[in-house]
């Protein structure tokens, strides 16, 4: 595969090396074609850290100590960073029997299904334990991919073993359609790429070197180990969702509108602090003063009602007090007339 950086980068020198089928030294000339050819190549995917090699897959036993029939890779890829977080690779020198090639697959799935529990006490899939990879949606629970890197250094034909090998696995990648979507699930199904180190060194993974099984053409890395027509389906579906919700919020709020009182007063809309305080939410019985009343006319007649108040008090006091001058008055009339009589 290759990694990101160019000139200095050991791995890619590598990578050209091995592809070259010589030693690293075996003269100036060869040497310097492989560094030229190293810097020319088209960006690799993660760092030298991003790769591991000879992996054990353990059907049974441990990481340490698999158990006889558990599948090696050849080499593990996690570059989350690059949208690749997991990868197996399985290299051919063009040399092993197909069948064979494909019998590793079968393994392979023994090795996706093993469940443990992790330090969490949850039981999931072994692999999930040790590597990071999005967790499965409620649509489907697709394994890792496995990419097959073919190398023409042995007599069988590169392209033979491919379509040999994708026509043994079929049961391992064969999706389903779904005709009123567009697009193939994959669920509990390998999703194995095929391609070449010949197309890897010209087009590199960001081009279209790699041949998903069961599609009709070569695709980038990403777009093969992904499924495109799905992602956009499920994104109409979210954005269909997206817009069903604005929807009803519109409509909840226009209702909501609708309902909304109005100042007796004034007409003014209520605000919904005053709508929600002349509710009982304090208490059943303790409902807000006038409430068919706007908070500033609420305001208004409140103080026109205790200033009417305070009115009629000052009237009363005031009836009050000529009462009483009229009673003074008539009091002393009737004692200053008693002196004059026989």
């Amino acid at each position: 595969m290759g990694v990101s950086t160019k000139k200095t980068d050991t791995w890619r020198w590598w990578q050209s090396d091995r592809g070259q089928g010589g030693p690293p030294h075996s003269g100036p000339g060869r040497a310097h074609a492989r560094v030229r050819a190293a810097v020319d190549a088209p960006d690799g995917i993660g760092t030298l850290a991003s790769y591991a090699t000879e992996v054990a897959l353990p059907v049974k036993g441990t990481w340490k100590n698999p158990a006889i029939g558990s599948a090696r890779a050849d080499v593990v890829l996690t570059a989350p960073e690059a949208g690749v977080p997991l990868l197996f690779i399985e290299v051919d020198n063009c040399t092993e029997e197909a069948a064979l090639i494909a019998a590793k697959f079968d393994k392979y799935l023994r090795f996706f299904l093993r469940k443990e529990k992790d330090t969490d006490g949850i039981e999931k899939p072994l692999w999930r334990t040790r590597w990071s990879a999005p967790a499965p949606d409620e649509y489907e629970r697709v394994h890792p991919p496995v990419l097959l890197v073919f190398h023409q250094v042995g007599r069988r034909s590169a392209k033979h073993q491919t379509a040999r090998v994708a026509d043994l696995t079929r049961h391992h990648w064969q999706g389903r359609w779904h005709p009123e979507a567009g697009y193939h699930s994959y669920d509990r199904r390998i999703q194995i790429v095929a391609t070449t180190l010949d197309l890897l060194r010209e087009h590199g993974p960001a081009g279209p070197a790699f041949w998903r099984f069961g599609r009709d053409h070569r695709q980038p890395l990403l777009d093969a180990i992904g499924n495109p027509r799905r992602d956009a389906y499920l994104a109409r579906r979210r954005q269909a969702a997206r817009e069903e919700e604005r929807r009803r919020e519109e409509q909840e709020t226009a209702e909501r509108e609708a309902r909304r009182p109005a100042c007796k007063e004034c007409g003014q809309k209520f605000t919904d602090d005053r709508w929600e305080a002349i509710g009982y939410s304090r208490g059943w019985g303790e409902r807000e003063s006038h409430p068919h009343l706007c908070e500033d006319c609420q305001t208004w007649a409140v103080a026109a009602e205790a200033q009417a108040e305070a009115d009629e008090r000052e009237r009363q006091e005031q009836e009050r007090l000529s009462r009483e001058a009229e009673e003074r008055a008539a009091a002393q009339k009737t004692g200053w007339l008693s002196r004059f009589r026989p």
